[in-house]
């Protein structure tokens, strides 16, 4: 049965008028089918270019979900133990009295390493071994398992190297991804790190929040994203930053293929037959980790909701308390609602941090897809 999107159409369109998005894609998936698919407004403001079907977008943070998942089919296969040190996979990792920290503390934000070597470059952070090496050798904030310490960019490279240590073929993890979530799933647009041909088909990014005060440098969230390596877009529009496998924030994803890759999870670890996870893995993923409400130093005493498995889980920008979801710089989001069956992306290109919920643009689109489904928003 057809799905009327004219009030989506409706919210994308009010967002843009206002000022607050340039251009922006939403699709939805319910039950496995895609039902919502929907993009406005232009790519590239300067130029006139307008946004396509295959337009592709910066998510940032939103990578963090499929780096997460890349890890857990490595556990699904046998490859890595959950409750393991760090260690045995990356013998290297255990510098600096880091030994006794686990897989499951990397996955939920517990490892003792959030931030950034000194001296982190946008050349650095592009060289894969350059950024493990000094990971390796950084001291903890705390004893691992202790406390919550929001890995802001390290995460992607802390968890992207334990899977590449457990590969039994050894790649490198973006080709991991490519092939164990990109090729089965059919997702031709699912980038950590970009080939030259798609460059021309990525979205310009502008920065509402570009003229706001930075965080005191001193900060634990200013040394977990350097002004250096800010995730701005003088940065992650650089050329070398775009084709670099930074697998925590360097996300290029085209929203029709984000929300498959959150299908996926929203039917329990299976889309169009293929089957990435088992089923009760992905449930347990809808649990909150120990500690989930304990404030987190290094985003300034505000808990962040991480699942036992890595993912964010319910609030007010999801459509259930029990959905997985992932959110990223400038307010990109996706998630996946489990009891509702229902997997959303939205993708865009202006880059904002609201306050409150109510200056969230994107919070009404959300709950327009929800609405046109007959779905119900729990959160």
């Amino acid at each position: 049965m057809a799905v009327d999107d004219k009030a989506v159409r409706t919210a994308v369109r009010a967002a843009i008028d206002a000022g607050d998005e340039e251009a922006v894609h939403v699709v939805a998936y319910h039950d496995g089918r895609k039902v919502i698919d929907v993009w406005d407004g232009l790519a590239d403001p300067a130029s006139g270019r307008q946004a396509a079907a295959d337009t592709l977008y910066n998510v940032y943070s939103v990578t963090k979900a499929v780096a997460a998942t890349a890890l857990h089919i490595q556990a699904e296969r046998g490859h890595v133990d959950y409750d393991a040190p760090i260690a045995d996979y990356w013998p290297e990792f255990a510098a600096n009295d880091k030994g006794k920290a686990t897989v499951r503390h990397a996955l939920t934000h517990r490892a003792g390493v959030p931030l950034m070597p000194e001296g982190v470059t946008p050349e650095t952070m592009c060289d894969w071994a350059y950024m493990t090496g000094a990971i390796a050798a950084m001291e903890p904030l705390a004893p691992p398992g202790e406390k919550t310490l929001y890995q802001s960019m390290t995460f992607g490279w802390i968890v992207g190297e334990i899977v590449r240590r457990s590969d039994p073929v050894g790649r490198d993890f973006r080709q991991y991804v490519l092939d164990e979530i990109a090729a089965p799933l059919g997702l031709a647009d699912l980038w950590i790190g970009i080939p030259d041909a798609v460059e021309d088909r990525i979205a310009v990014m502008s920065n509402r929040n570009e003229n706001d005060p930075p965080p005191p440098a001193a900060t634990l969230y200013a040394r977990s994203m350097p002004a250096a390596v800010d995730l701005v877009p003088p940065v992650f529009e650089r050329p070398d930053v775009r084709r670099a496998c930074i697998a925590g924030v360097g996300g290029i994803f085209n929203a029709r293929d984000e929300a498959r890759f959150w299908a996926m999870l929203a039917g329990g670890g299976a889309l169009d037959g293929v089957r990435l996870l088992a089923a009760d893995r992905v449930a347990s993923f809808s649990n909150i980790r120990d500690n989930g409400d304990e404030p987190d130093p290094v985003m300034f005493g505000i808990p962040i909701p991480i699942s036992v498995g890595g993912y964010w889980l319910g609030g007010h920008r999801v459509s259930s308390p029990r959905a997985i979801w992932h959110p990223g710089a400038g307010g990109s989001l996706g998630w996946a609602d489990p009891d509702q069956k229902l997997a959303v992306a939205v993708c865009h290109n202006r880059m904002f941090n609201a306050r409150d919920p109510k200056d969230d643009p994107i919070l009404p689109i959300s709950k327009a897809v929800v609405a046109a489904l007959g779905l119900e928003w729990k959160s």
